[in-house]
């Protein structure tokens, strides 16, 4: 890429929940490169951590943590967030205030949000990346899908990876009514590549999202993996400075991998274990992998995913506190995820930074 006094400076700023968010952001972050804009990268926690090991190169930029947090018992995470709302609130309204200075500071011509709620300013053309138009919370799912969508309402444009018509695969979450906002469905986004290599592992766990539910999927299934026969790798979803290894019988640990490994362990491996985040569905179908999923324990939207998949044959899941590692065969009995290959149109998605 040249540059030169006419390439135009884009804030991306992905929500640090889990890594998903950060992950989904890396193909978006390259495309801007590829056509000549100039990516700062702005988020907290460990997804700056995961995106500064992704572009070294890159100027990055550290917002308010949203100190965002799950309950241990799963039934409580709604309630779990309600505590966390004000320190949410006061880090939104940080951001924003830190946005328009770094407007200023670093000649920022545009703005790329994906889920976080103040990283906007009327100054500047702002797109928002969203997979979830409707915010399912159970019996308060109207009142937290209305907040959103006025949010997203602020933006030039709300971009939603996934289809607009059928099949698709967010379902009711990525898809509404008399819509009063801009939207462009822009297909699924992945940083991922598929390569036909030799099977290395029979299964691959990789586990992501915040504490605690993480850790305690994690203690969960080391144990059930011990009873596997088979070759597994195990990636944590920790991000820490330095990449651990280790090997305990048939199970090959690592605390996280960068995009070129974690694409070489997704196609090296016959089967996954995960959780039902977006992102990593969003992963599968590019790798046209066979998956068994288990949904974050009180998060409606991974649980709703998780249903529509097995309702629609393609996918099994369990609960938490339900799954045994002789489960995953039933993987065996589902059609698996879509093959459904898609060309983004960046130069085009890119217009709304030219107006």
């Amino acid at each position: 890429m040249n540059i030169n006094s006419e390439n135009k400076t884009i804030l991306v700023a992905p929500l640090n929940w889990g890594l998903g968010h950060a992950t989904r952001c890396i193909p978006v972050i390259k495309a801007l490169q590829e056509n000549n804009y100039i990516p700062i990268i702005a988020t907290d926690g460990i997804a700056l951590e995961l995106l500064r090991k992704e572009f070294p190169y890159l100027q990055t930029l550290e917002l308010p943590s949203y100190q965002i947090e799950y309950a241990k018992n799963g039934k409580n995470f709604k309630w779990k967030l309600l505590q966390n709302c004000p320190r949410m609130i006061e880090a939104i309204l940080h951001e924003k205030i830190v946005v328009k200075e770094w407007i200023k500071k670093y000649a920022i011509d545009g703005i790329i949000s994906d889920n976080r709620l103040g990283v906007f300013n009327k100054k500047v053309p702002s797109v928002f990346i969203t997979h979830q138009l409707s915010v399912l919370t159970g019996n308060t799912t109207w009142i937290t899908s209305k907040l959103h969508q006025y949010i997203i309402k602020k933006h030039s444009e709300c971009w939603v990876p996934d289809f607009e018509g059928t099949p698709n695969l967010t379902g009711i979450l990525g898809h509404i009514n008399d819509a009063h906002f801009k939207i462009k469905y822009i297909g699924p986004l992945s940083r991922m590549t598929k390569n036909e290599i030799p099977k290395q592992y029979d299964l691959m766990i990789i586990l992501s999202g915040p504490e605690p539910q993480r850790g305690i999927l994690e203690e969960k299934l080391k144990n059930e993996s011990s009873q596997f026969d088979g070759k597994i790798i195990f990636i944590k979803g920790i991000v820490e400075k330095e990449q651990k290894k280790e090997q305990i019988q048939n199970v090959t640990f690592y605390n996280f991998m960068n995009t070129r490994q974690l694409e070489q362990a997704f196609n090296e491996s016959e089967l996954v274990l995960c959780r039902s985040g977006y992102t990593t569905i969003m992963d599968l179908v590019k790798l046209q992998k066979k998956a068994y999923f288990i949904p974050t324990p009180g998060q409606y939207e991974q649980e709703y995913l998780a249903q529509k998949l097995e309702e629609e044959a393609i996918a099994p899941y369990s609960t938490q506190d339900d799954f045994k590692i002789k489960n995953i065969f039933d993987i065996n009995k589902y059609k698996g995820l879509p093959q459904l290959n898609n060309a983004i149109d960046w130069p085009t998605l890119f217009e709304v930074f030219e107006k």
